[in-house]
């Protein structure tokens, strides 16, 4: 892709309210007849990327005093003060020297958070919260390309440990439906904490990842399910792991997504991986059922440990005997951004285990604990698992 086609990709723009932003507002006007019409103008948005590393911030507030923008830490440390625009009910700036990736931020309005219509918007820290993509040249193999693109379902299963219904969201690869005779790997992948079912789509972008990954060959179709990470039971205090996940994962979504789409139901035919709180969720479920469901687990930005570290799962003396543990998981992989503490510990645990023959493959992304570092990694795993 060029650098014009990056900065434009329709990525940039679309979230869990529009695939497609008008850019523009109705304006009312008088028209023949005394009847109302209306009027489509041009409109701004939020947040104007305008070149690598630059982008223009608007906020409409007509009666405002005072405008911010501030990030939240990692590559977006800084705080934007907007100024008014003479004539206008805009409040803008133009800053520079922003880093690459993605950027959850909230606008300040006479000093009340607030969110910015404008700009696009998502579920992160259990709140909604606007952000924006800032691209670059390595931005392409999470964008928005023309290639043949795979659906996303949306499905509502029973839970068996809340009683409650539960949703997920299901990607099926490209010609899904025009090849009813092919049966194909299952590939779950939970979200983070404060997040929710729909991250690893439009924050993740997991989808157009799969897409452009199937169309250069690089991963084997598979189908992708994206599930809520919580299963709260009424009455009950939890500590790291929200209730009893994986029982719902294994017992319960399974099953619904073997009766539903066309899976191959075998334990080398499934994965599991998980980004922090989701890391956390994949290696209780994954390691607890490596014999008889998963057969690989992906750790993105997680910790690994053997002493149940985070109240994730105590391993005991699993990672003791090499033979069987590479029996039982074809592939344990780990992940982790550059300025991610973790790192120091996962690379300890790793050379640990790699004494008894346990090889963990794992790749250190440049980035903090943000979703930059885990579309790279999920580009990873999905090209070595179902190999």
């Amino acid at each position: 892709m060029t650098k014009e086609e990056i900065l434009n990709n329709q990525a940039l723009d679309e979230h869990i309210l529009f695939f497609s932003p008008l850019g523009k507002r109705p304006v009312r006007v008088p028209s023949e007849g005394g009847m109302p019409g209306i009027k489509y103008e041009k409109d701004r948005k939020g947040v104007q990327i305008l070149d690598y590393g630059k982008a223009q911030f608007n906020f409409r507030a007509p009666d405002a005093k005072t405008v911010t923008i501030k990030g939240w830490g990692g590559s977006l440390p800084q705080e934007f003060e907007l100024k008014k625009e003479e004539d206008s009910d805009f409040f803008s700036c133009v800053a520079d020297g922003i880093l690459p990736g993605f950027h959850y931020c909230d606008f300040f309005v006479d000093g009340v958070r607030t969110v910015n219509d404008l700009a696009p918007i998502g579920y992160g820290d259990f709140r909604i919260a606007n952000y924006f993509e800032m691209p670059s040249e390595d931005s392409e193999f999470w964008m928005l390309q023309d290639v043949p693109h795979g659906d996303v379902n949306f499905e509502i299963y029973p839970s068996s440990v809340t009683g409650k219904m539960k949703a997920a969201f299901v990607y099926t690869p490209p010609k899904y439906d025009d090849e009813p005779e092919e049966r194909y790997p299952v590939f779950y992948l939970q979200h983070g904490g404060g997040e929710s079912e729909p991250a690893w789509v439009w924050l993740g972008k997991v989808n157009y990842i799969a897409d452009n990954l199937i169309a250069q060959g690089k991963m084997r179709k598979m189908i992708i399910v994206m599930t809520t990470g919580y299963a709260f039971e009424e009455g009950k205090i939890y500590g790291m792991i929200p209730g009893d996940i994986d029982k719902q994962i294994a017992e319960d979504l399974i099953p619904f997504i073997d009766s539903r789409y066309r899976t191959i139901p075998e334990k080398d035919s499934r994965a599991i991986a998980g980004l922090s709180l989701g890391s956390a969720v994949a290696w209780k479920t994954g390691l607890e059922y490596r014999k008889t469901l998963f057969s690989y687990l992906g750790m993105f930005s997680g910790g690994l440990s053997r002493d149940g570290r985070r109240g994730s799962y105590d391993t005991g003396d699993l990672f003791d005997n090499g033979e069987e543990f590479n029996h039982d998981l074809k592939v344990l992989y780990a992940a982790w951004g550059s300025e991610e503490p973790v790192g120091v510990s996962n690379m300890e645990f790793i050379e640990d285990v790699a004494k008894n023959g346990i090889e963990i493959p794992h790749d250190t992304f440049f980035g903090w604990h943000e979703w930059d570092v885990w579309r790279h990694a999920a580009a990873r795993f999905m090209q070595l698992i179902f190999r």
